[in-house]
């Protein structure tokens, strides 16, 4: 498709679902592509799939000591960032009662703060008409149960993708969201919920699904891929809501 030759991507969470899922798309449209991951073994997997268009940076975005090493580490090799897919995030859902003080701000550390941080400490090497791209979900205006916290997360993603928008305009920085529905990818099994439990969510959640199916992680990495490139030159404080249907029929 080669809509994106020449550009440079850095996707954090890059190593597994709609992360990898993103990388192989982006590579396949002429990107080289930097990923980051919090083990390095499955880092260096990952890199080894997606070929040498690819780069493993490790590295924890709720660390910031991690992300100033991630963009010194690419202004040296690249110069620049034109696409930044902040992808990287967690997913535990807790019976509202049940949530604790370490599960609220282990949540809120990886997917509010270690994401604003990833666009500021990317922010001197975006390119002029660079593309970010905020994963955020469909549970930020769906209201599922025990997903109070992962769900108020989400909604801060979505409301810090519209300022970025408006902040980062006059530099002709793009900025939207992606908010995707029921996906399959290996996070379902690091929810914090017996399989049943996590099998009961998954038939609710089809079941008010028009397409009745989850979504794959390549349907995901599509749709990034449109915000990425010249295509979506016109958007932006958009939320691209990839979801079957779910919320919007």
């Amino acid at each position: 498709m080669n809509k994106l030759i020449g550009k440079v991507a850095v996707i954090t969470g890059g190593t597994s679902g709609i992360g990898l899922a993103t990388a192989h798309r982006l590579i396949s449209d002429g990107a080289r592509v930097v990923i980051t991951g919090r083990d390095q073994r499955t880092l260096d997997a990952a890199v080894a799939e997606l070929g040498d268009r690819a780069r493993g940076i490790r590295g924890d975005v709720a660390n910031l000591n991690d992300l100033d090493h991630l963009f010194s580490e690419i202004r040296e090799e690249y110069g620049r960032v034109d696409v930044l897919f902040a992808n990287a995030g967690i997913a535990p859902f807790s019976p509202f009662e049940a949530v604790t003080e370490e599960h609220f701000d282990s949540l809120f550390q990886i997917n509010v703060r270690g994401l604003f941080f990833t666009v500021q400490k990317a922010l001197p090497i975006l390119s002029i008409n660079a593309s970010v791209i905020l994963n955020a979900s469909v549970v930020a205006q769906s209201g599922l149960p025990n997903t109070s916290v992962y769900a108020a997360t989400k909604a801060a993603v979505r409301s810090l993708g519209r300022t970025l928008a408006a902040e980062l305009s006059p530099r002709g920085i793009r900025v939207n969201v992606v908010s995707p529905g029921l996906i399959e990818t290996s996070l379902w099994e690091k929810v914090g919920l017996s399989k049943n439990e996590v099998d009961a969510f998954a038939t609710q959640v089809t079941e008010q699904t028009p397409l009745r199916r989850a979504g794959k992680p390549q349907e995901i990495a599509a749709t990034v891929a449109f915000l990425a490139s010249d295509d979506a030159s016109y958007f932006t404080g958009a939320d691209l809501v990839a979801d079957g249907g779910m919320v919007q029929v």
